[in-house]
C-alpha cells in the first residue's frame, strides 16, 4: 500500500502544479484578447501600420496559448486520473470502499455459477478485480469470467500476467488514458455499428464534381481579387449555391454515415492513446507480443490509423454548425471530401478495427489481473496438469480480509468428491465458493488465493443460491430441479467441477435424503470432480458404498466458555457437534 500512498501524494503535487499553469495560461490568454481588441481600437482611431502588427501578434500570441492551454488540459486531466486511481487503491486495501464497476449488467441467472458464486454485483468478484475503464475491456474481463480456457492460453496468460504484474507504472498510465477516455457501451457500438455499415463508394463523376468545383470556386476568387470584375463575383455566388446544392443531394448519405457518432472522435483519439500505449513499449511474454502485433496493418500502426479516423470524425462535426457547414461547403465542399475518406477508411481498415479494439479488451483483462496479483504476492500460479487431478494448499477466499481469512489444504485425488457436513456458520458455503472461485481464476489465467495449487482446469457447475423466480411464476423448489437438470446435462458432455449446497431443501427430509444420495451417485457416474455440502448424516453413509470416489469431510464447532468457537478448518470425517440447539437455548428460543 506504501507505493499507492506514495504515488498519490507525488500525483497531487504534480496537479497542483500543473493547474497553476492552467491558470495562469487561462489569464494570459484572456490578456492577449484583450489587448488585440485595444490594439484594433487604436488601429481603427489612428490608421497606423504598428497597431495592425499588434494585432497580428496578439492573434498569434494567443493561437500559441491555445495550444498550450490544450496540452495543459490533457495533462491535467491525465493527472488527476492517476491521482484516482492510486486514491482509489488506498481506499480498496484499507477496505474502505470498493470503488470500481461491478459489472452487474453481465449477470446472468442461468449461468451455471455467475449468480451462485457472486461473480458480478456489489462486493463480486468482478468489482475486486475490475481495473478496466472501456466497455470492450469490461464485457472481455466478465467474458473470461464465464468462461474456461484451454490449458495453453492458461499458460500464456500467467506469463502475461507475472510480467505485467511489475509494470505498475505503464498498466496505471494505460489505465488512466482508458479512464479520461469516457469511453461507454454506446460509443463502442456505434463505432462497431459503423465499421459494418454498408457504405457505397461515391461515383467517379461525384468525386470529379468534388475536386473540380473548389478549384473553379478558388480560379473564380483570385480572378475577382485581380480584376475587381463583378461577373465573378457574380459567378462565385452561383457555384457557392451550386455547391451547397451537390452537398445536399448527399445530405442523407451523409448522415446515416454518422449517425449517433456525436463526440465520438474523443473516444477514438483516447483508442488512438491507448493502442500507441501498448505499441510503444517493449514485451517479453508470448501472448503480450502476439496482442502487440495484431497492431500493426499495412506497415503501420493502429494507433495512426485510429488518430486519422479521429480526425475524420471531427471535421465531420463541423456539418452540425450552420454558419461552418455552409461556409466550408459552399467554397470547398468540405464535408464531401469528408465523407468520401471516411468510406474510404472504411474499405481499407473496417475488418481490424474490432480486432484493434480487442487488444485493448485483452490489456484492460490482463492489467486488472496483473493489478490483483500485485496487491496479493501471497497468490500462486497454479501448476496445471490434465489428469484430473485438483489439490489446493491453504485455498481460501480471495476477496475475505487476508488478515483473518483461514486457509485449508483440499485434495480431490485419489476421491473425486466430497461430502461435506458442519453446522451452520461454520464455514461449509463459504469453502464451497473457495473452491468456485479459484477454479473460475485458474480458468482464465489468474492466480488462486492458495500458497499452493496443482490444478486440472474444468467447467464449474454450481447449485448453491437459488431464487424464486415471479416473473416466471417458478418456485425456489423447481428452480433448483432446473438447476440440477442443467448439471447432468452437461455432465453427459464432459467432465466437470460440481458445488452443490444443501440441495433440494424444498421437499420432506426423506424425499431430500434420497434425493441428494442419488444426485450424488449420478454425479460420481459421471466422473464429476468436487463437493456436495449437507446436514443429512445418512448422505455421508454413501462414502461407504463408494470409497474410491467419496470421501467425508467437515467443520466442526465448539463450546468454549458457553459460548460457540469456529475454527473454519477442514477435517477429516463427518461433523459430530451441533450448535442450533446450543444457540435457541442461550437467546431463550426455546
Amino acid at each position: 500500500m506504501e507505493i499507492y500512498k506514495t504515488k498519490k501524494d507525488n500525483y497531487s503535487e504534480q496537479f497542483k502544479t500543473i493547474n497553476k499553469k492552467y491558470n495562469s495560461i487561462s489569464f494570459l490568454r484572456l490578456i492577449a484578447v484583450v489587448l488585440f481588441f485595444v490594439s484594433f481600437y487604436y488601429y481603427l482611431k489612428s490608421s497606423e501600420i504598428v497597431y495592425v502588427a499588434l494585432c497580428v501578434f496578439f492573434v498569434g500570441l494567443f493561437i500559441v496559448l491555445m495550444r498550450l492551454h490544450s496540452a495543459l488540459q490533457f495533462k491535467k486531466q491525465l493527472t488527476q486520473a492517476l491521482l484516482q486511481i492510486n486514491a482509489d487503491e488506498i481506499s480498496y486495501l484499507e477496505r474502505n470502499k470498493i470503488p470500481f464497476e461491478n459489472g452487474l449488467e453481465f449477470n446472468d441467472f442461468n449461468h451455471p455459477y455467475a449468480y451462485d458464486l457472486d461473480i458480478f454485483g456489489e462486493h463480486s468478484l468482478f468489482q475486486n478485480v475490475n481495473r478496466t475503464a472501456t466497455f470492450i475491456g469490461k464485457k472481455i474481463l466478465a467474458e473470461k469470467m464465464l468462461g474456461l480456457s484451454p490449458n495453453d492460453e492458461i499458460e500464456k496468460n500467467h506469463e502475461a500476467v507475472q510480467e505485467l504484474t511489475g509494470k505498475i507504472e505503464w498498466r496505471q498510465e494505460f489505465l488512466a488514458f482508458a479512464k479520461i477516455s469516457n469511453d461507454s457501451q454506446s460509443n463502442y457500438e456505434t463505432l462497431l455499428k459503423w465499421s459494418v455499415f454498408n457504405s457505397s463508394p461515391m461515383s467517379k463523376f461525384t468525386v470529379f464534381i468534388s475536386y473540380a468545383s473548389p478549384i473553379l470556386f478558388m480560379g473564380l476568387l483570385i480572378a475577382y481579387f485581380v480584376t475587381l470584375n463583378t461577373i465573378f463575383a457574380s459567378t462565385l455566388s452561383y457555384l457557392f449555391i451550386l455547391n451547397l446544392i451537390i452537398l445536399g443531394r448527399f445530405m442523407k448519405r451523409i448522415q446515416l454515415e454518422v449517425a449517433n457518432s456525436s463526440n465520438i472522435d474523443k473516444t477514438i483519439a483516447q483508442y488512438s492513446f491507448l493502442l500507441k500505449k501498448i505499441e510503444d513499449e517493449k514485451f517479453g511474454s508470448e501472448k503480450l507480443i502476439y496482442l502487440q502485433q495484431k497492431l500493426t496493418f499495412k506497415k503501420e500502426n493502429a494507433s495512426i490509423h485510429f488518430k486519422q479516423l479521429s480526425s475524420l470524425f471531427s471535421n465531420m462535426d463541423t456539418i452540425g454548425n450552420l454558419i461552418t457547414a455552409v461556409l466550408f461547403n459552399g467554397t470547398f465542399l468540405f464535408n464531401l471530401h469528408v465523407f468520401k475518406s471516411l468510406i474510404n477508411w472504411k474499405s481499407e481498415h473496417a475488418a481490424a478495427l474490432e480486432d484493434w479494439m480487442e487488444v485493448i479488451g485483452e490489456f484492460e483483462m490482463l492489467n486488472s489481473l496483473a493489478n490483483m496479483a500485485y496487491n496479493n504476492p501471497e497468490f500462486v500460479y497454479p501448476t496445471l496438469n490434465k489428469n484430473f487431478q485438483i489439490n489446493f494448499s491453504d485455498l481460501s477466499h480471495p476477496l475475505l480480509n487476508k488478515d483473518t481469512r483461514i486457509g485449508n489444504d483440499v485434495l480431490f485425488y485419489p476421491q473425486s468428491f466430497m461430502i461435506l457436513t458442519g453446522s451452520n456458520m461454520s464455514g461449509k458455503s463459504t469453502f464451497l465458493r473457495s473452491l468456485g472461485i479459484n477454479m473460475v481464476l485458474t480458468g482464465m489465467g489468474s492466480p488462486v488465493c492458495a500458497s499452493k495449487a496443482n490444478v486440472h482446469p474444468l467447467p464449474v457447475l454450481v447449485s448453491m443460491r437459488l431464487s424464486d423466480s415471479l416473473s416466471d411464476s417458478e418456485s425456489y423448489f423447481f428452480a433448483e430441479i432446473k438447476r440440477l437438470k442443467q448439471i447432468m446435462d452437461e455432465l453427459e458432455s464432459k467432465p466437470a467441477f460440481v458445488l452443490l449446497d444443501e440441495i433440494l431443501r424444498g421437499t420432506n427430509s426423506d424425499d431430500k435424503r434420497n434425493g441428494t444420495i442419488e444426485v450424488v451417485k449420478k454425479i460420481i457416474a459421471k466422473n464429476a470432480i468436487g463437493s456436495i455440502a449437507t446436514h443429512d448424516i445418512e448422505v455421508c453413509l454413501t462414502t461407504n458404498d463408494y470409497p474410491l470416489q467419496l470421501t467425508n469431510q467437515c467443520f466442526e464447532v465448539e463450546i468454549i466458555n458457553n459460548d460457540l468457537h469456529f475454527d473454519y478448518k477442514l477435517r477429516d470425517g463427518i461433523c459430530k457437534n451441533r450448535s442450533a440447539t446450543f444457540l435457541m437455548k442461550k437467546m431463550g428460543v426455546i
